[in-house]
């Protein structure tokens, strides 16, 4: 398809595009994990932007993985909530361990998952033009 074709159709998102769009969640995850905690809170906020730009993403491989990343991350951070309601005081052991858990959980899974993406097969995504586009231009 040559570029004149793919304009009149619509935008093209390269399989690349796609591929490296489904892992932006889980390589947050992990660096939210590594970094320090002030990052961790920084993700959590980030992440939800993340999110909803890539939850629906023309192409559903991308909302899929996104969907997922988005499970492990959540589940574990906000299971920390309950949990970390009953620590006594400010327990610097209790915080270590619980982030040393929830590392172990997010890493891992979020590594594995960055696989599945990498040996995913992806397919240019072709959108078409904006069908709203037309209804503006019928109204006005």
């Amino acid at each position: 398809m040559n570029d004149n074709t793919a304009g009149a159709a619509g935008e093209v998102i390269t399989a690349a595009q796609a591929r490296r769009t489904a892992g932006h969640m889980d390589i947050g995850n992990i660096v939210a994990m590594i970094l320090p905690v002030p990052f961790a809170m920084l993700w959590f906020g980030l992440s939800i932007l993340v999110y909803a730009l890539h939850r629906h993403h023309p192409n559903p491989k991308v909302g899929h993985y996104t969907q997922w990343a988005a499970y492990r991350f959540y589940g574990v951070i906000g299971a920390l909530v309950p949990v970390a309601t009953f620590f006594p005081g400010s327990s610097l052991k209790l915080w270590l361990g619980t982030w040393a858990v929830s590392a172990a959980i997010i890493i891992p899974t979020s590594i594995w998952a960055l696989i599945k993406i990498r040996r995913d097969s992806w397919e240019d995504t072709i959108v078409p033009p904006a069908a709203h586009a037309n209804e503006e231009s019928s109204h006005g």
